[in-house]
């Protein structure tokens, strides 16, 4: 008769790795002398899985780097970024560190979420270990475990879509302008919930005619694009640059040009990342006017502005609810800075210059890491402010395809009267059962403020209880601020309730993002 080795339960408070460390040795400890030691042997000489544990977009960066001291170049540049694996660099957070370490990838300021902080970091990295000077551990050959993201499918290749509309969501009085835009596209056009949709969108006008002013040169002055084409100034600088934050390299360029050496010195360590140098925020036109004795070419100035890469937003619709549409859930930047007006690049793109009927270059990005598990399979989801856009997609599906599983949604806003996103929605799908639980955190609207991860602990018990049977949870929204108190929130309530050590707590949780049962779509 065949031994068959005790295996710990899948709620035991370990990790993956130490749950198989331990049924290896259970196995090697408790079995007959029939048993060949080949395996728990093999178990026990198999190189010990590669983890990440920076790899959380709610950690600071120096906490990240720390984490990540001592270990190999491309790990090191992986705890630089962003940590988001939004796709908006063309890579995942792991593989564009390794293109960089391995020579593939020269640009440094890809990431688009971490901004001038990771772009300046990797440089500074970049420069340690080529000259030798950065601490390098050696690091036993390890199997590196894949993270939940990080072989992804590729973007589709773009395509048009029109405009229907771009609605309304917040009510008179609110501070906030988030739009409902319903893009019209092909019926066949393949995605799923969870996906992002990547808009391509193109600069303020009046901020590039601002620009091609200060510059004193004519719109149809041919210059060279970043991509290496050569446009009339105007197109260059509306479809083509990236002057809302402008690279580091353009800015060398301004310092290398600039006839006033003070000018020059204070471009210099703004480029070089010299915290307080020059005006915060700077977009092409603050510098322009900042540094007027910075006249560099216009090709050579033109041509250092990173590419305008297209804007990713949580698509906020099921194909199987309705086709040939794709829904996004845009909150409209809009704001004064330095007595002049600034805005977002997409949004505004979306909510202010398209008219009904405008065609708009977009594409699919898959998000291989956040996706709905089996129908029968309970469901919690994380979603304040537009963060409530896949779930919205998630419960459109659910309904279309007849799940059976719980679904319990956590939505939050600043004023329940002014900024309930999709109420009436969200409220027939509770009506009607769909969702089991709906939970709200109207911060503003009581003399404390109340966030959704507040609501996580007033229902501490049943949500300990949803996870025990089984829910996947899900996160969308800000990484810096809501999804670290929510991860540090799960974490408090999991000790709490499983009756736990805090350190038990958190492997109980990396187990369930391991498992795929906790996914974030954050930014």
């Amino acid at each position: 008769m065949s031994f068959i080795a005790p295996r710990l339960p899948e709620n035991a408070p370990f990790s993956p790795l130490q749950r198989a460390w331990l049924d290896g040795y259970l196995a090697a400890l408790l079995g007959d002398d029939s048993v060949a030691p080949a395996t728990p042997i093999a178990a026990e000489a198999a190189p010990e899985p590669e983890t990440f544990p920076w790899h959380d977009p709610g950690l600071p960066l120096d906490e990240r780097l720390a984490l990540a001291a001592g270990r190999r170049p491309e790990r090191v540049y992986m705890a630089a970024m962003a940590q988001t694996d939004c796709g908006q660099c063309g890579y995942q957070c792991r593989t564009y560190a390794e293109a960089i370490a391995s020579g593939a990838e020269t640009d440094l300021g890809r990431c688009a979420p971490g901004g001038r902080a990771t772009a300046r970091k990797l440089k500074e990295l970049a420069a340690e270990f080529s000259a030798g000077t950065a601490t390098v551990a050696p690091v036993p050959a390890a199997a590196a475990t894949p993270l939940p993201s990080s072989t992804p499918a590729a973007p589709s290749e773009p395509f048009p879509a029109r405009l229907r509309e771009a609605q309304r969501l917040n009510r008179d009085g609110s501070d906030k302008d988030t739009r409902l835009v319903v893009l019209e596209t092909d019926a066949t056009v393949p995605f799923e919930v969870g996906d992002s949709l990547g808009v391509t969108a193109r600069n303020c006008p009046e901020l590039v005619a601002a620009i091609i002013a200060r510059l004193g040169a004519r719109a149809d002055t041919p210059v060279l694009a970043p991509d290496g084409t050569e446009r009339p100034l105007i197109e260059a600088l509306t479809d083509s640059c990236e002057i809302r934050q402008p690279s580091d390299r353009a800015i060398e360029v301004l310092a290398s040009r600039a006839h006033d050496i003070d000018e020059s010195r204070v471009l210099q360590a703004m480029a070089e990342g010299y915290p307080g140098a020059g005006p915060d925020d700077a977009d092409l036109l603050d510098l322009l006017e900042a540094f007027p004795s910075a006249t560099p070419p216009l090709s050579e100035l033109i041509s250092a502005l990173d590419p305008l890469r297209p804007r990713l937003y949580s698509i906020a619709s099921s194909p199987k609810h309705i086709s040939g549409e794709v829904h996004l859930t845009v909150a409209a930047i809009r704001y004064e800075k330095r007595a002049r007006r600034r805005t977002g690049v997409a949004s505004t793109y979306l909510s202010d210059r398209l008219a009904p009927g405008d065609a708009v270059s977009v594409h699919v990005h898959p998000a291989e890491g956040f996706r709905l598990p089996a129908p029968d399979a309970p469901v919690i989801m994380i979603g304040p402010g537009t963060g409530i856009a896949p779930f919205r997609a998630f419960l459109q599906e659910r309904q279309a395809i007849g799940a059976h599983g719980r679904n319990w949604l956590f939505f939050g806003n600043p004023h329940r009267d002014r900024d309930f996103l999709f109420e009436e929605e969200l409220a027939a799908f509770h009506r009607d059962g769909l969702l089991t639980r709906f939970d709200t955190a109207f911060s503003r609207d009581q003399e404390h403020k109340v966030y959704v991860q507040h609501r996580l602990l007033d229902h501490a018990g049943d949500l300990w209880a949803w996870l025990e049977e089984g829910a996947h949870l899900y996160v969308c929204g800000d990484a810096q601020r809501m999804a670290r108190d929510v991860d540090q929130g799960l974490t408090y309530i999991v000790a709490k309730k499983g009756r736990m050590p805090t350190a038990a707590a958190k492997a109980y949780v990396t187990r369930l993002a391991a498992e795929g049962r906790y996914q974030r779509d954050v930014y």
